[in-house]
């Protein structure tokens, strides 16, 4: 298992520096001049030079990327600005002001709330449903089930979002509009800030996992073992949890672990619609503005926390399928 581990770490360390060497590419290369949209429309001439010097760009493109990466576990200064980025530096963004590592850690507290949250939602849900579906294949309680998930799974998020907004805030004002508090300062506002956003964003996950989960597990309670277990006599309940469901949660694990990496780095749209701070609104306004070292930094860190969650998922597999053994 310590081997396996060790093999799986180093594996996660290789692939990171892939992304990040073709990241740095696309946004070094790409732009006819990276600082001029990293500096901003509004940049003055003296400013840009700075920028461009600072950024490393008078320098041989090796040259840049190695000292970007040292930046991200030793810190840097920025060229002849005096100003220092320490580690982890990933980069500077002059239009904010700020290093980007310390807009990263501002946002996210909120995103992670809001994946974590509908992560919960939509687990729980299309788990159940697709369990229920499946135990209960061709009735009509099956049919609605597979009739709701194709529809959840037709809407855009920002659907949901606009219509949740609508009837929720708007027409019926059983909710205010969401406004962020971290759960240590105020629970119940920090609930009532990301109900309607866990419940928008988890619509669609959850559609997907009813769908996934009902096929894996017909296709597992036609197994042999299944047959089996029954005939020894077993309870109708040990054999669907302890045989089938467990066995059936081994793709669910996976793509669970994906979509929970992918979000931890926002979700752009959804905090988009209902004004999270979060890292997806980050995002998006870096984009607009062109800020590039943001979403430089944005999209390693989304790559860290894929490649952290398919590692931690595949360390699960031993204790969720006792088929699994690691050597």
């Amino acid at each position: 298992m310590i081997a396996y581990t060790l093999r799986r770490l180093g594996a996660m360390a290789l692939i990171l520096l892939a992304i990040c060497a073709i990241t740095f590419a696309v946004f070094y290369l790409l732009p006819d001049d990276p600082a001029l949209d990293a500096c901003g429309k509004t940049c003055t001439s003296q400013r840009l030079a700075d920028v461009r010097h600072a950024m490393g760009l008078d320098q041989s493109m090796l040259t840049q990327f190695l000292s970007y990466l040292g930046g991200i576990f030793a810190g840097r200064t920025l060229g002849t600005t005096g100003l220092e980025c320490p580690a982890p530096c990933f980069g500077y963004s002059w239009q904010y002001a700020r290093p980007v590592w310390d807009l990263l850690i501002d946002r996210l507290g909120p995103s992670a709330s809001l994946a974590v949250g509908a992560a919960v939602l939509w687990l729980v849900v299309g788990v159940t449903l697709g369990l229920v579906a499946a135990l209960r294949k061709g009735s009509l309680l099956d049919r609605g089930i597979v009739l709701s998930a194709l529809t959840a799974t037709s809407v855009p998020v920002y659907l949901i979002a606009a219509l949740l907004i609508y009837f929720v805030i708007l027409r019926s004002e059983l909710l205010p509009f969401p406004d962020y508090q971290p759960v240590l300062d105020d629970p119940g506002a920090w609930v009532s800030s990301l109900i309607l956003p866990w419940i928008a964003l988890a619509a669609l996950y959850a559609a997907m996992y009813v769908r996934l989960t009902r096929a894996s597990m017909i296709e597992t309670m036609a197994e042999p073992y299944i047959r089996t277990a029954r005939a020894k006599g077993l309870p109708e309940r040990t054999v669907v949890v302890k045989h089938g469901l467990r066995s059936t949660m081994t793709p669910i694990l996976t793509i669970f672990g994906i979509d929970l990496g992918g979000l931890l780095a926002g979700a752009m749209i959804t905090e988009t619609m209902f004004g999270l701070p979060g890292l997806g609104k980050l995002t998006f306004d870096a984009i607009a503005k062109s800020d590039q070292p943001v979403v430089l930094g944005v999209t390693l860190l989304a790559a860290f926390f894929v490649t952290l969650a398919n590692l931690v998922v595949d360390l699960l597999y031993g204790v969720i399928d006792p088929r699994v053994r690691y050597s």
